[in-house]
């Protein structure tokens, strides 16, 4: 298994830990601390039996006003979604999101959440009972009811579907993706996942559908396909991307857009096959970041003929998507064979840069790069990373650029002793050095931290959350960074 396809597993088994461990230790109260204005669902309870769960999606609109989602866990071992908001540098209490008890189901969790001004945000995620996605709106720094997502059952041989996450360019005009559940009589009837989209517009969810040619490119391989990114550009111009293929083989690589409201045909990304040069063809699309309207840029992974892991990126331009190119510099960093680009933000058209990983032996490092007016200059090792990652293992979660070279990332690292979350800046197109969250370490006393979600209002003015260990409880954290300086990380509660 190349290391592309080994850390999206690695993603999905933290996950399913993280969810594992919050209900398996009770003792951590909910103690509320303030109110945001204007905020409705209900404060969440406090109890001793409560745990606070952990942070999945953060955005940030402007410096100091962000919106954080995720979910707590009840002394059932049942997950509810919350929602907080940060108004001019303050978080307030996680807030109960308004309505899913009226869905029905006893869990729920938020999975993403994007604002486009201050107090104007939507959220999606999923609970446990039916057609479990649903969406919910903030507008004036009111929170909405959650409704369902309309359409899904629909879906041919639909048993179950989740939303994983949505980009919002206005208020009441985003889009998102999950996945759906389908039966089929391949692979003795296992149960597969596959895409579909739904978009928002002017304030209206529309019906979800799955992505458009999909299929047609599934058909050859049978099994699952999902997308693993979105960003638009402006209202009804995005772009997503992802993996197709068999659990008994490897992935395919594609691209989809939508452009003017109608989302196009999923396509093969251009120029991967050649990069592969005859390789098995396993290859992802990990992250999509639009500068402007049909100038997005995307990367991932991909393996070579001689079945390593390489990083490729891609342009689009006027519209038209270009052939993907392998990461300038990087098969040079990457003498172990396992590489790709994890995460990617573009501050404007042609002005990106991207993070991910690469190997030596069997170690895993970080490595940076950037996109200067379309053109990529070449990957370099994360500055001071490596004095941290003693444990030779670590990945980037997620980057936000909030002008051109002015970016943030997040990720974690092993340090030989348990996994660490690290943070590290981006200053007028020069990478600082890689520092450990700042009182993050003191609190992780389970040996597990990890940061789901970073976005980046402007300059040197960011918010990151996720969540730690103690013991086999999980909890959540906010952590801001102000004037390029990172504060210490502040528990949920």
């Amino acid at each position: 298994m190349s290391r592309r396809f080994a850390a999206i597993f690695l993603a999905a088994a933290a996950a399913l830990c993280a969810s594992l461990l919050s209900g398996a230790e009770a003792g951590a109260a909910v103690v509320t601390t303030s109110t945001p204005a204007g905020a409705t669902g209900g404060q969440v309870p406090s109890s001793a039996a409560l745990s606070p769960g952990q942070i999945d999606s953060v955005s940030c609109s402007s410096a100091g006003d962000c919106v954080a989602g995720g979910y707590y866990n009840d002394n059932s071992a049942d997950q509810h979604a919350f929602l907080m908001t940060e108004r001019n540098g303050v978080w307030g209490m996680p807030q109960g999101v308004r309505g899913l008890a009226r869905l029905g189901g006893s869990s729920s969790a938020i999975a993403s959440v994007s604002c486009s001004s201050p107090g104007n945000c939507s959220a999606v995620g999923d609970n446990s009972s039916g057609d479990s996605a649903f969406v919910v709106d903030e507008r004036h720094g009111i929170w909405g009811s959650a409704e369902r997502v309309h359409g899904l059952a629909a879906l041919t041989g639909s048993e179950g579907a989740g939303l994983l996450s949505l980009s919002c360019t206005s208020a009441g005009n985003c889009a998102a993706y999950g996945t759906y559940d389908q039966v089929t009589t391949l692979e003795q009837g296992l149960i597969y996942e596959l895409a579909f989209v739904v978009s928002e517009k002017h304030g209206r969810w529309g019906t979800a559908r799955a992505v458009p040619g999909l299929a047609a490119l599934n058909k050859t391989v049978g099994g699952m396909a999902a997308i693993l990114s979105l960003s638009c550009g402006s209202a009804g111009n995005c772009s997503a991307g992802g993996f197709y293929g068999s659990f008994k083989g490897s992935g395919l690589a594609f691209i989809v857009t939508e452009k003017h409201g109608t989302w196009g045909r999923a396509e093969q990304v251009p120029g991967l096959s050649r990069l592969g040069k005859g390789g098995d063809g396993g290859a992802d699309v990990n992250s999509v970041s639009c500068g402007s309207a049909g100038d997005c840029s995307a990367g991932g992974g991909y393996d070579n003929a001689s079945g390593s892991g390489e990083g490729f990126v891609i342009n689009e331009k006027d519209g038209t998507w270009r052939r993907a190119e392998q990461v300038p510099g990087l098969a040079r960093l990457n003498t172990g064979g396992g590489a790709g680009v994890d995460s990617l933000s573009c501050a404007s058209a042609g002005n990106c840069s991207a993070v991910g990983s690469y190997s030596v032996g069997s170690l895993i490092y970080g490595f940076v790069v950037t996109e200067k007016h379309g053109t990529w200059g070449r990957a370099e090792p994360v500055p001071g990373l490596a004095r941290l990652n003693t444990g030779g293992d670590a990945y980037f979660s997620s980057l936000s650029c909030a002008s051109a070279g002015n970016c943030s990332a997040v990720g974690s690292y092993y340090n030989g002793h348990g996994t660490q979350a690290f943070v590290v800046s981006q200053k007028h197109g020069t990478w600082r050095r890689a520092e450990p969250v700042p009182g993050l370490a003191s609190l992780n006393t389970g040996g597990y931290a990890y940061v789901s979600s970073l976005s980046c209002a402007s300059a040197g003015n960011c918010s990151a959350g996720g969540y730690y260990t103690v013991g086999y409880t999980t909890y959540g954290f906010v952590v801001t960074e102000k004037h390029g300086t990172w504060n210490a990380a502040r528990v949920v509660e």
